[in-house]
C-alpha cells in the first residue's frame, strides 16, 4: 500500500484525497469523505480532502457515516463532482 501511495504522490496527487463513489439501485457508497456539507431528502453534499460530490435524488437518507465512509439510501438521480 505504501508503494502505491508513493506512486500517486510522484504523479502529483494524494492517495485518498478525492471522494470516490459507486451508485447502484437503492443508493450509493462514498469513500474518502471528510465532512457532510448539506443534507436533505433531495440533496447530500460530501467533501473530501480535495473537492467533493453533490448527490441529488429523491427520498435520500444517510445509512452509514463515519471513518471516511458514507452510504446514501434512496433514489439517486445525479452525482456531480465539485
Amino acid at each position: 500500500m505504501r508503494f502505491l501511495a508513493e506512486i500517486v504522490k510522484a504523479l502529483g496527487a494524494e492517495a485518498g484525497s478525492e471522494v470516490q463513489y459507486t451508485v447502484a439501485a437503492g443508493g450509493g457508497y462514498f469513500q474518502n469523505v471528510r465532512r457532510l456539507d448539506a443534507f436533505s431528502d433531495a440533496l447530500v453534499v460530501f467533501r473530501g480532502k480535495k473537492g467533493g460530490v453533490r448527490v441529488e435524488g429523491k427520498g435520500l437518507s444517510l445509512g452509514k457515516y463515519g471513518g471516511g465512509d458514507a452510504s446514501v439510501r434512496g433514489e439517486i438521480f445525479k452525482v456531480e463532482r465539485l
